[in-house]
This record gives C-alpha cells, structure tokens and sequence, in this order.
C-alpha cells in the first residue's frame, strides 16, 4: 500500500520561519496560501484546515473547481480564485459560493457586473494586472482603459489588486524589478482616480524570500510552506512529503544478470535485490519537462545531464534508514533496489523522496 505521508510539524515550521521574514520587514502583511493543484499534492480539504488551524485567514485557488471544492469541504475563510474567467455559468457558481473572483479582462468584469446587478448583490473581487508575464490580467500600459472599466462597474467591490512575476526565481532580479514598477505605476493611477484596492500582492514564494522590499500588504505564498522552492534554501525550511511504501518481495540473482527495461544493469556479483512496487507513475523520480525553460536553461540542464552521464548518478530509497541503490531503469510501478548485505525484510517500510504535486492523486495522503 503507497502513501503520501504528510508531515504536519514541518509544515507549522515553515509557516513560522515565513511569519519571521514577513514580520522583519512589515508585520501588517497578510499571507494568502496559495494551494492549487490539489494542495501542492498535499491533498486540498485536509491542507486547506490544516492551514486555516494555524492562523491562514485567505486561502487561493487557480480552478473553480478547487474553489468549490474548499467551500462543500467546510472551509469558512476567504478564497480567492486567482484565475479571471469570462464564462458565465463559473461566475455564477463562483458568486453562489461567495469566492472572491479575480477580473483581468473587459469580458470578465463586465459578466461579473451584469451577473451581480441581476442577483442584487455586490461581488468582492481583486484586479489582476498583467506586468509581463502575458496570461491574466490587465496589460499595464492600458491604465486609463483599466481605470474607465472598473469605474462603470458598480456592483463590484475592488478589494484587491495583484500580479505574478514571471522569472522572480531567477536572475539578478532586473525583469522582476520591473514588473514591480509596472504594477506600482498602475497602482497610482487606480488610486488617482478614486479606485483604492485594500490588499496589494505581487510576491509568490521565490520573491518573498529575494525581494522584502516588494512584500507589499499581502503576500501569496505556495511551494515555500512546502519548503520545495526553486531558489537555493537558506532560511531553513523543511521539505514535506515523502512517498512510503513496502518490500514486496526480496531475490538474489546471479552475476552477471540483467536488472529491468533495455538491460540496462547487469549485476558485477551476486546481488540480493529487493522488489519495491513504486514507480514513476507514483511520482517517483519525476522531474519538471525542460520545455518551461528559456534556451540557455536548456543548454545549461543538457549540459549538467551529460556530467551526470559521467558521473553515473544514482537513485537511492530509504529502508529502515538504510540508503538502498535503485538498480536498472525504473518501471511504472516497480523498482528493484540494491540489499546486499543489508538486514531488509519483506514488507519493510520504503521512504522514496518525491515532490508531492506529482504523486497520483489516487494514492492516500496520510497526515502525521
């Protein structure tokens, strides 16, 4: 039986060491715990409470389905669905459910104002401004279309405004210097002309921990309460998540014998190889597709695979603390792992390092 196991105190962990950086530059600034993809694969109700027990007060989504989900799931505190949506009947079931919606068009603010003056109410809504990442939102120099848009909406709250930065993991922080500057100039217009939105937020996880001067009022923080962050870790937080599993069976093979796909691995010696049923289909050794980088990101992993095709880098698993050798290629659902001379039995626990995002959302997650 494969889990996801959960571990709760790294989690609270984290949360602190986050709270200590917010709280050193402005102790106002709200954290917004960003937990799309199913919690950051951490399981979306039970990561949600988890989050709310510790003092989380909003709560995003980038799905309405999330967004739904969270509310039938219990959860009473304020969730922002990040995503702007022109399509009518996920407004109304965004509206129906109280969600705060995020409007980064003319379509979708116009559908949000029309909806709400047929329903009699007043939609609460955070303005999302495009400074150059090129998705949702408001192109920035667009400010007087923006402004004379949000004007001639009036059933609708503005109590938000905010972008994403594009590239803020990475670099000497030019590009998202100024995508900051973008979304500060738009800012001032909106306030110029009498439109004042309570929370501002730009920062996702990699530029609240780069870039305290940018934290503004709120901040939206999602892979650092993981402590799975894509800049080198120096504040101390704490990977959750770890895929267990067991020993299913245990063999001794002969030298000289192929160990799985492509006979890749030919045993030096006798080799006792335990069986363990996990494979990258579980998430296990998973890496992000190199299409989502630049061309000299690419050039720098092609060359960092081909010193590693040299320096035959190897894949390990944890058995009763035990640092066990993954032999041969993995399989969809099966690895064999090097046990020789190890004191592993059947049905031993198996801890396997995976990034919980990828883990199939069929298998249990476990909170310890």
């Amino acid at each position: 039986m494969k889990t996801l196991v959960v571990e709760t105190e790294k989690i609270k962990h984290n949360l602190k060491i986050i709270k200590e950086i917010i709280g050193k530059n402005n102790k106002k600034t709200k954290i917004i715990a960003v937990i799309k993809g199913n919690g950051y694969g951490l399981g979306l109700i039970e990561y949600a409470q988890l989050l709310v027990d510790n003092g989380i007060e909003i709560l995003a989504v980038a799905t309405v389905e999330e967004a739904i989900k969270l509310r039938t799931g219990g959860i009473k505190q304020e969730i922002l669905m990040m995503s702007s949506t022109a399509v009518k009947e996920d407004i109304e079931e965004l509206i129906k459910n109280n969600i705060t919606l995020t409007i980064g068009s003319k379509e979708s603010g116009e559908l949000v104002n029309k909806i709400a003056e047929e329903t009699n109410q007043k939609v609460k809504v955070h303005i999302k401004i495009d400074t150059g990442f090129g998705r949702y939102g408001f192109i920035y120099t667009k400010k007087e279309e923006m402004v004379d848009l949000i004007k001639s909406w009036k059933n609708i709250n503005i109590e938000g405004a905010f972008s994403h930065f594009s590239i803020a993991f990475f670099g000497n922080g030019k590009e998202t210097k100024e995508q900051y500057n973008r979304f500060m100039q738009c800012i001032e217009v909106l306030k110029q002309n009498g439109i004042k939105p309570n929370l501002l937020h730009i920062c996702n996880s990699s530029a609240l921990l780069r870039f305290p001067e940018m934290h503004l009022n709120a901040v939206r923080v999602g892979s650092a309460l993981l402590g799975r962050i894509a800049i080198p870790n120096n504040w101390g937080l704490k990977k959750v998540g770890y895929l267990k599993s067991n020993v299913a069976e245990i063999k001794t093979l002969p030298k000289g014998y192929n160990i799985g796909y492509s006979n890749s691995f030919k045993t030096k010696k006798e080799t006792q190889i335990a069986i363990i049923p996990c494979g990258y289909a579980d998430g296990f050794n998973v890496k992000v597709d190199k299409d989502m980088f630049r061309p000299i990101d690419k050039i720098r992993y092609i060359v960092r695979d081909i010193k590693n095709i040299f320096k035959k880098q190897q894949i390990y698993v944890n058995i009763n603390n035990q640092k066990c050798k993954v032999l041969g290629r993995l399989g969809m659902f099966h690895i064999s792992v090097d046990v020789t001379g190890k004191n592993i039995n059947i049905n031993d626990e198996v801890k396997l390092e995976v990034s919980p995002m990828l883990v199939d959302s069929c298998i249990t997650r476990e909170y310890i």
